[in-house]
């Protein structure tokens, strides 16, 4: 085994890890809970849902069908096919059968990315990326989408070595969002260091680095899914271009989110 698929398989192990929590959280609301509204405006915890399964459609089309996923990618920027719209079409499904839907795609996703060939790169909304990238995305956003469910449900979102994934994405994705707010990236790299949920240090970037970020990895995922606004985390910024990044850290592909505003709920992740 190549250290390519060593990596993938231990993302898409724990993207599986992370779906089958969420997917435990679901299986057992009733169609009422499926209908609470999550602090998304607008969404449901059914929207999230029919979220993630189009997201995964798109996903498993790009890695098995370009073509496919160039026509959708073509309706997407002509206006033809929105986010909002694809979510409220699932939303409209019965429970069970939106279940399935998301069921079957992270399943036939999952086993297609494990098939790509090293090298090769996916399209994508964004930046063409890797079957690793498109897996550590996948992850990131089922754990976003799994946080409002959380939180609209008032149940607890554990904190896992998954959040290292998330983490990595958001300082991977730092000269992504300064160009999407028409700033020129940071020359210099900064220090990006991050209590762990075991207590450990995940850290990126030169140590001695002028400029630096410190945290939880929890706080700085929160901030870069847009989960969180900058005020309600503990992050730190040391630096000019490192403190104007957490005011515009984002992870996910598309244009600047609007984010949350402050005093968004408490986090409710707990270790485990």
């Amino acid at each position: 085994m190549t250290a390519r698929s060593d990596v993938l398989s231990e993302v898409l192990s724990d993207l599986a890890g992370e779906g089958a929590w969420l997917d435990a959280v679901l299986a057992d609301l009733d169609t009422s809970g499926w209908q609470r509204p999550t602090p998304a405006p607008g969404w449901t915890i059914a929207h999230q849902v029919a979220h993630l399964a189009w997201t995964d459609e798109q996903a498993l089309s790009a890695a098995t069908d370009p073509a496919a996923f160039a026509d959708r990618l073509r309706r997407v920027l002509a206006g033809e096919v929105t986010v909002d719209g694809a979510a409220a079409a699932g939303a409209a499904l019965p429970p069970p059968a939106l279940l399935q839907r998301w069921r079957r795609a992270r399943a036939n996703l999952a086993a297609a990315l494990a098939t790509v060939p090293a090298g090769t790169k996916l399209p994508w909304f964004g930046p063409p990326m890797s079957a690793t990238s498109m897996a550590t995305a996948r992850l990131m956003e089922t754990w976003a989408h799994g946080q409002d469910v959380a939180e609209a449900l008032r149940v607890p979102h554990p904190a896992t070595s998954r959040l290292r994934h998330v983490a990595y994405l958001a300082v991977r994705t730092r000269d992504f969002a300064f160009t999407l707010h028409g700033s020129t990236p940071p020359s210099e790299a900064f220090a990006v260091w991050l209590t762990a949920p075991d207590g450990t240090i995940w850290a990126w970037g030169p140590a001695d680095a002028a400029q630096r970020v410190e945290g939880t990895a929890l706080d700085l995922c929160l901030l870069a899914t847009q989960r969180r606004h900058r005020s309600d985390t503990g992050l730190v910024a040391t630096g000019r271009d490192a403190d104007r990044w957490l005011d515009i850290a984002q992870a996910f592909a598309g244009p600047p989110g609007a984010g949350r505003e402050p005093g968004s709920p408490a986090g409710l992740a707990e270790p485990a």
